[in-house]
């Protein structure tokens, strides 16, 4: 069985930053993309940013240069940098692992920033 655990969120002032962490653990294949999708009350899920297991990213338009998204040298880790942070960031962020078609996510980590 799959589990993401994610780590690292929490409440910082606009033009801060955080770092997110994420561990996946599990029977889990090689060839893989991992990611981080953010959720605001009442929006839908969006991606923030992927990285393939050979490290090609896809950013979201909102966080690029700003955010920078990182494979750790543990396997199936992944870490999200997020630096100038604004309050329209505020979401709760969750970590996905894509393995072919399947799509395994973690609990979430809330961020909130403050203006």
């Amino acid at each position: 069985q799959v589990q993401l655990v994610e780590s690292g969120g929490g409440l910082v002032q606009a033009g801060g930053s955080l770092r997110l962490s994420c561990a996946a653990s599990g029977s889990i294949f090689i060839i893989n993309t991992m990611g981080w999708y953010r959720q605001a009350p009442g929006k839908q899920r969006d991606l923030v940013a992927s990285i393939t297991s050979n490290g090609r990213t896809t950013y979201a338009d909102s966080v690029k240069g700003r955010f920078t998204i990182s494979r750790g040298n543990a396997e199936n880790t992944v870490y999200l940098q997020m630096d100038s942070l604004k309050p329209e960031d505020t979401a709760v962020y969750y970590c996905n692992l894509l393995v072919v078609a399947y799509n395994y996510w973690g609990q979430g980590t809330p961020v909130t920033v403050s203006s």
